[in-house]
């Protein structure tokens, strides 16, 4: 039976409270789910720095292409921030 506290005192959980403790943790994200979403802001904000040579009136550079797309496709190889190579910025 799965245990909760309730004011300092240890108390067994109804049928109900272990039924939706048990579905709150299905629906937790994993470890890898959070590295991954960490590396995503990382790689958002990158990305971010650089809309600037996306505008209409600016040329952008074969490098800063590849550089964007290096981004992009960061997630294919990596799934957390321990285990990337970042591309590096023109």
């Amino acid at each position: 039976m799965t245990k909760k506290m309730v004011n300092g005192v240890l108390l067994d959980m109804t049928a109900e409270e272990e039924k939706e403790f048990a579905d709150l943790q299905k629906n937790e994200p994993s470890d890898a789910d959070r590295a991954l979403g960490a590396l995503r802001i990382e790689r958002n904000k990158r990305l971010t720095e650089t809309d600037w040579t996306a505008s209409s009136d600016v040329t952008m550079s074969d490098a800063m292409t590849t550089y964007r797309q290096a981004l992009r496709d960061i997630t294919k190889n990596a799934t957390s921030l321990d285990d990337v190579t970042w591309p590096e910025k023109p």
